[in-house]
């Protein structure tokens, strides 16, 4: 075999997600389409999850690669484990879970209530959890490593105005991070996160419209000097679901061009 193509195999296997089979939550839209592409031009088998079946059944047609989809609402706590149940009847046990789905309410602090903090609260982390204690139970339960991610944020490190709820759950989201990377370390399970920094989506563009000076100092922030594209965040969640991050658990990876920590 040439060299070029040993190299290949290699690569392939130790980026390839070949016969894995990746739930994403909120998969449907933006960072989650992306990460749903990216895992499955990795090789996986990819079912998106969320509350719109109409955009949920529009993305996996757009990403194709055979990507499935399904209705799930995280906030029916109780319903989840019956969820569980059902991608594991419909499509086989999950090997790669991204806890990607979430919400914000922007909003001064002394304008918000605890009602609207647990509206996102619960998504963000409540949700996430529970789906991950569903998943994670049978993975030990049949004695299978696997692989299971939680989108941060770089407000978890940075702090922005008005959306103290999503800034707080995504900082608790890091605690989560390392307190079931540590728990399952030892079962094979490995527990990581992404946190992005500015993205070009959908939501960041309606967050930015009509406010040049709100952009202009997100921008001045940015030692890269562009905004992120949804494929930098699908490529670094294929890359920690991958054999090659087989050492990594407990990390939150920054994807954020230097946004956290440059000046």
């Amino acid at each position: 075999m040439a060299d070029g193509a040993l190299a290949t195999d290699q690569l392939a296997q130790a980026y390839g997600l070949q016969g894995q089979t990746a739930l994403v939550t909120g998969g449907g839209t933006g960072l989650g389409k992306a990460i749903a592409q990216a895992l499955a031009e990795s090789g996986a088998k990819v079912v998106i999850a969320g509350r719109r079946e109409d955009v949920l059944q529009t993305a996996a047609a757009e990403i194709g690669a055979g990507v499935e989809y399904i209705a799930l609402d995280l906030t029916d706590m109780a319903a989840l484990p019956a969820f569980e149940q059902q991608v594991h009847d419909r499509f086989g046990p999950i090997d790669i879970l991204i806890n990607n789905a979430g919400n914000t309410i922007k909003k001064p602090f002394h304008d918000s209530d605890l009602s609207e903090f647990d509206s996102v609260f619960d998504v963000h982390v409540r949700g996430a959890l529970e789906l991950s204690r569903a998943v994670t139970k049978r993975m030990v339960a049949e004695g299978r490593r696997g692989s299971v991610q939680f989108i941060s944020s770089m407000t978890a490190y940075i702090g922005q105005p008005n959306v103290s709820g999503y800034t707080i759950s995504k900082t608790a989201i890091n605690g989560v991070i390392r307190a079931l990377s540590a728990e399952f370390a030892g079962q094979g399970i490995r527990v990581n996160g992404v946190a992005p920094g500015w993205i070009d989506t959908d939501v960041f563009r309606t967050a930015t419209k009509g406010d040049p000076e709100r952009k202009a100092k997100i921008m001045s922030r940015i030692p890269m000097g562009a905004l992120g594209d949804p494929a930098d965040i699908g490529w670094a969640c294929a890359f920690l679901s991958s054999p090659a991050a087989r050492y990594i658990t407990g990390q939150v990876l920054l994807v954020d061009g230097g946004g956290a920590t440059g000046f």
